[in-house]
């Protein structure tokens, strides 16, 4: 019972940190810029297919293909930026909704089209497959490389964000434009950054996100209410809240589906709705 346990707890933070990657960046974006993009997992499909295109069409090493799949899903998401999201950063969120899905839909189809429907196999190299066993318990060894891989994003992030100038630029720019304008702050490129960063690591967490739970056309649809679910639980703008709100979604999902199977997905809307009527700005809303 113990050792079910443990290691429900363990699959569960390990998917809990897959969802840390995918929706940290529109908490940064909706939570810093105030805008919402839910074509957010269209970029984290976008890594993906990266990933899968140059594994089995070039023969890319997996961790080759990481760096490219954070900078395609960069570079894209800049070009939305400047040429159709910039228009509406003072429009209301529903012009904000109907564009941004609009894209998401044109991303499925694209993708359908060109891969076709299926599930899009992708082999991982020997050493992070398989399993370790510490102290009687058993670890997937990718599960424990993703572990890794978040726990290092989430630092640099704070880090970043809290501690640096480009963090301060951030937030003056988010705070009072005007103000930051006169102060010398490229507002526009601050924002193309921040925008770049948040997708970024979408495209990285959709690459990462094969090997858990697979990539076909239906991924930008289908982690787009998971990662709605971690930034509304979470708190707007604030990494802590997505990661705490991540852990604890991904550790219900997995325990849910494994002790109260009837329940399915249900039991993560449960702790959605329980927790946003307990502090309904997140557990570190900001606003």
């Amino acid at each position: 019972m113990i050792g079910s346990l443990f290691g429900v707890l363990f699959d569960g933070f390990a998917y809990g940190m897959l969802l840390f990657l995918l929706s940290v960046g529109l908490s940064v974006t909706l939570g810093m810029m105030n805008f919402v993009n839910l074509a957010h997992c269209a970029f984290a499909m976008l890594g993906g297919y990266v990933t899968v295109t140059l594994m089995n069409g070039f023969k890319w090493p997996f961790f080759a293909t990481l760096p490219l799949a954070f900078l395609a899903a960069a570079l894209v998401s800049v070009v939305f930026e400047r040429t159709l999201y910039r228009r509406l950063y003072r429009s209301g969120e529903l012009d904000q909704v109907l564009l941004t899905i609009g894209l998401a839909f044109v991303s499925v189809a694209a993708v359908a089209y060109v891969y076709g429907t299926v599930q899009q196999p992708v082999q991982m190299p020997g050493y992070l497959r398989g399993s370790l066993t510490v102290l009687g318990h058993t670890f997937g060894v990718y599960r424990l490389f993703l572990v890794a891989t978040s726990l290092v994003i989430t630092l640099l992030l704070v880090v970043a964000l809290e501690y640096t100038r480009f963090g301060a630029q951030v937030r003056a720019a988010v705070d009072n434009q005007r103000m930051a304008r006169g102060l010398g702050i490229n507002v526009d490129g601050v924002f193309a950054l921040t925008f770049a960063l948040g997708s970024g690591l979408a495209g990285l967490g959709g690459a990462l996100a094969i090997e858990i739970v697979g990539l076909d056309p239906t991924f930008a649809f289908t982690y787009l209410i998971y990662v709605l679910i971690v930034v509304s639980v979470g708190g707007l703008g604030s990494i802590g809240g997505s990661f705490a709100a991540a852990v604890l979604i991904g550790i219900s999902d997995v325990a849910g589906k494994y002790y109260v199977p009837e329940l399915g997905s249900f039991l993560i809307y449960l702790v959605m709705i329980v927790l946003l009527m307990w502090r309904p700005a997140g557990l570190f809303g900001r606003r």
